[in-house]
């Protein structure tokens, strides 16, 4: 799997909503800046996560406009404008914002997610 795909398997997971399908695809020590917090072990990304989908109901998550910035035989490095669709205490809700991704092969040479930034975008 190439950078590319583990950006893909990423979004797909998250679509899931089941945190098992997005932890398989992090790194050991995942280092996340939300715009309201900072998440630095697996367990405070899956809190997070799943907060996340309790108060958006049917989230759909999608990244446009990748850019990849840096790639070397170690990691990879891209920003994309996020959005995201749902319910929101019933009512159908979209945002946007951006986003910054790190990932880095693991000792096994798979892709793994090692820091997410997410802020909101700028109008």
């Amino acid at each position: 799997m190439d950078y590319k795909v583990a950006l893909a398997k990423y979004i797909e997971a998250t679509n899931t909503h089941d945190f098992n399908n997005v932890k398989v695809l992090l790194n050991d020590n995942p280092t996340y800046w939300f715009t309201n917090q900072t998440c630095t072990s697996i367990e405070e990304v899956q809190a997070y996560f799943e907060n996340a989908w309790n108060v958006i109901k049917e989230e759909v998550y999608s990244a446009q406009e990748v850019t990849w910035l840096t790639v070397d035989q170690h990691s990879a490095t891209c920003i994309y404008s996020y959005h995201y669709e749902g319910y929101y205490n019933g009512d159908f809700v979209t945002g946007s914002g951006r986003a910054t991704n790190i990932f880095t092969k693991d000792a096994d040479g798979e892709w793994k997610l090692l820091h997410e930034h997410l802020s909101k975008g700028v109008k």
